[in-house]
């Protein structure tokens, strides 16, 4: 099977080249997404640990075209700890093999996102019930450890709501060069988007972390974007354009986008990206009990691969 490589870099180069080669892409990108979207039906897996190579075949298409897919345990494996298990194997058939080392994470790898009150989880949103608003996973971390792939498997679905969306970092690329290539600019500056240090629970203090929104990776030549839509605790370069950028790439994360995928994972459901934006509405607020939803999650700093 051809590999991601052996595409990217020329693929990339025409993002910004001149804007007839920069419209020929564009095209061509827009099309397969659109015909990939009119069959968003999930890939059935028999077995996460072992797979087909129709099964590989067609996740590898998937996200070489959108950077997502969404695949579907048949088995709907219910034990976290064989889970933990299956999505290690699953990942590095997949050709993610970097795990990145994540304070909740357990002996896997594997983070258990689900409501906690633990002293290292408690105050953070992905370990509470409320909504999460538009991100790339792992955009406070430095250069060097960068997320550029995620593995989010539902074990157990909130009884309501937990809706996740999901938008692909090319297309949204394509909406601000296509309002203002200036916008482009503005958010691949070095200095765009700046997180400041924080002091975590168990005193460790995480770097500040300034670089830009996107970024073509010079030895693979993929686009890789860090973004997160929050307003507290971040910095923006104070530049009329940036901000500019920031409201519209907001503007189009909030419309009805044909490109926005809505996506409501039941047991056994999992999303494997190449670190897509995404976002979470809040789940089982009516609950009188702690909500028993749990997701398990595992990032990695490469991407990825087309190869078994």
């Amino acid at each position: 099977m051809e590999t991601h490589t052996t595409k990217y870099p020329d693929r990339f180069s025409l993002i910004s080249a001149n804007d007839s080669d920069y419209q020929a892409w564009r095209a061509a990108k827009l099309q397969q997404a659109s015909d990939l979207l009119a069959n968003s039906e999930p890939v059935p897996i028999g077995d996460l640990s072992a797979l087909t190579p129709a099964e590989h075949d067609e996740l590898a298409r998937r996200c070489e075209i959108s950077g997502a897919v969404l695949y579907r345990d048949t088995r709907k494996t219910s034990d976290p700890n064989v889970v933990s298990q299956l999505l290690r194997q699953f990942a590095q058939n997949m050709g993610l093999s970097i795990a990145e080392k994540h304070r909740s994470a357990g002996k896997d790898g594997i983070v258990s996102l689900q409501v906690s009150d633990s002293v290292g989880q408690k105050g953070y949103i992905p370990y509470s019930q409320k909504p999460m608003n538009w991100h790339t996973d792992g955009y406070y971390n430095a250069p060097d450890e960068k997320i550029r792939a995620m593995v989010l498997h539902c074990v157990r679905a909130a009884d309501s709501g937990g809706v996740n969306q999901v938008f692909d970092p090319e297309i949204a690329y394509i909406r601000l060069r296509d309002k203002d290539p200036a916008y482009i600019s503005a958010l691949m500056h070095p200095s765009a988007m700046t997180i400041p240090e924080n002091a975590e629970p168990n005193g460790n203090l995480r770097p500040v972390s300034i670089g830009p929104v996107f970024e073509v990776n010079p030895q693979s030549g993929y686009l890789e974007m860090r973004y997160t839509a929050r307003t507290r605790s971040i910095e923006w370069r104070d530049d009329a354009t940036t901000h500019a950028a920031v409201a519209y790439l907001q503007s189009v994360l909030n419309s009805d986008d044909p490109y926005l995928q809505t996506i409501k994972m039941q047991d056994g459901d999992g999303l494997l990206c190449n670190n897509s934006l995404h976002n979470r509405t809040g789940f089982d607020a009516n609950n009188e009990n702690t909500s028993a939803r749990l997701l398990m999650r595992v990032r990695f700093h490469n991407r990825v691969s087309g190869r078994n």
